[in-house]
């Protein structure tokens, strides 16, 4: 059997009817471009949120007090004072595995600055809790360990803060800005971190000693959160295990009663977000991918219209000798043409389709290879199987019965 012939003789049908095949095609061509979008948009989103989960810390650890009830009623997190200051320091002494750990009370409230002013968070956290999340003093310095001890009102201001309290672009360091009653001196700004992954201002915030928060601002004894850093991401559940074990010594937890506290780390939270974006990924690959599946039903319409058209040119190639095998391959190969045509070109609207997504609406996008390769196999398959039916009906047919053919 000769397939150059029979490749020729399909080419030559379809460019007979340019404009049928384009439409046929088409189908294909969306389909194979919205799976290599779509999948590039969901890995896109996928990687945007594990790299803005990273710049908080993906050994970050972040311990909670529990709910409990008192009376028949359930006291909400917020209200609970199960978290102290000594926990602070037996979690410093007594899990190795551990590299930092700050206490962290907060507080919300107008900040003033001359006649500006600007809602936001001031959070009382110690010398460490920078590292800890990732930020880092871009002008000025942190505050001590002996500010902490001593109540210092001084502050480290972020970004959003300075461009909103000091709108004319004068040096903030050395200025007072005052939350309610109490004036900060600012001896730091902090670097810009922009959002997270959740739509959070990460630049919209006050960092002061948290002696100073705990004592002048929220007249607590308790501490609201504890911050704890692994001493490296691998060490993750050795230090979950460690801090664990440490608050229910500290908090005489006997062994058949439940934790007063939460212990959550950034790794989990990293695996659970990457988690919902792979299920999202592959929604959007399947819905994508039933376009496929109407361009593939496309072919077979199309194919059994020129089935029907050409019954007569069959039945003449019949009767001169020619086998349905030889008819099959050709109306095979006729369809094979199709589908991978619109596959390459639907591969090129797709890679365009991401950039285009990624340049003008600045949504992140990530072209997996695997995609691209995925794509273009399910539509060279989808050209044999939807163009075996029609290619078979072909090759059956009566060569005098296709010649009576009207």
């Amino acid at each position: 059997m000769n397939y150059t012939n029979s490749i020729k003789i399909a080419v030559n049908a379809i460019r007979r009817n340019k404009f049928r095949a384009f439409l046929t095609m088409l189908g294909i061509i969306i389909g194979v471009a919205s799976v290599i979008a779509m999948l590039a948009i969901g890995q896109g989103s996928k990687k945007s949120i594990q790299d803005e989960m990273s710049s908080m810390g993906t050994n970050m650890i972040f311990v909670m007090p529990g709910t409990d009830q008192r009376g028949g009623v359930r006291m909400s997190a917020s209200e609970m004072q199960t978290l102290k200051l000594d926990d602070v320091e037996a979690i410093r002494q007594s899990c190795p595995a551990i590299s930092a750990v700050s206490p962290v009370v907060s507080s919300s409230g107008q900040a003033v600055v001359g006649n500006n002013n600007w809602p936001t968070t001031v959070y009382g956290v110690n010398d460490e809790y920078l590292g800890i999340r990732k930020y880092e003093v871009e002008t000025g310095r942190n505050f001590s360990d002996r500010e902490v001890q001593t109540y210092a009102k001084v502050c480290l201001v972020g970004q959003t803060i300075v461009e909103n309290l000091f709108p004319d672009g004068e040096n903030p360091i050395g200025q007072s800005v005052r939350i309610g009653t109490i004036p900060f001196k600012i001896i730091g700004i902090l670097s810009e971190k922009g959002e997270n992954g959740m739509g959070q201002d990460q630049d919209d915030l006050i960092m002061a000693p948290y002696t100073t928060v705990q004592k002048r601002m929220l007249a607590i004894t308790y501490i609201q959160n504890i911050f704890a850093s692994a001493a490296s991401e691998g060490q993750n559940d050795e230090a979950i295990e460690q801090l664990s074990e440490t608050l229910r010594r500290t908090h005489k937890i006997k062994a058949a009663d439940a934790d007063d506290f939460n212990v959550r780390s950034q790794a989990e939270m990293v695996q659970t977000f990457s988690s919902i974006s792979d299920v999202m990924t592959g929604l959007l690959g399947a819905i994508a991918g039933i376009s496929l599946l109407v361009g593939g039903i496309g072919i077979m319409n199309i194919m059994y219209v020129s089935v029907t058209e050409r019954t007569r040119e069959i039945g003449l190639r019949l009767s001169v000798g020619g086998r349905g095998n030889d008819i099959m391959t050709q109306f095979l190969i006729e369809s094979i043409l199709l589908s991978v045509s619109g596959g390459i070109i639907g591969i090129l609207l797709g890679l365009g389709a991401s950039a285009g997504v990624s340049a003008f609406m600045n949504w992140p996008t990530v072209i997996m290879p695997m995609s691209v390769i995925y794509a273009f196999a399910v539509c060279s398959l989808i050209g044999v199987f939807f163009g075996w039916y029609p290619a078979r009906k072909a090759a059956a047919l009566n060569p005098i019965d296709a010649l009576r053919y009207e």
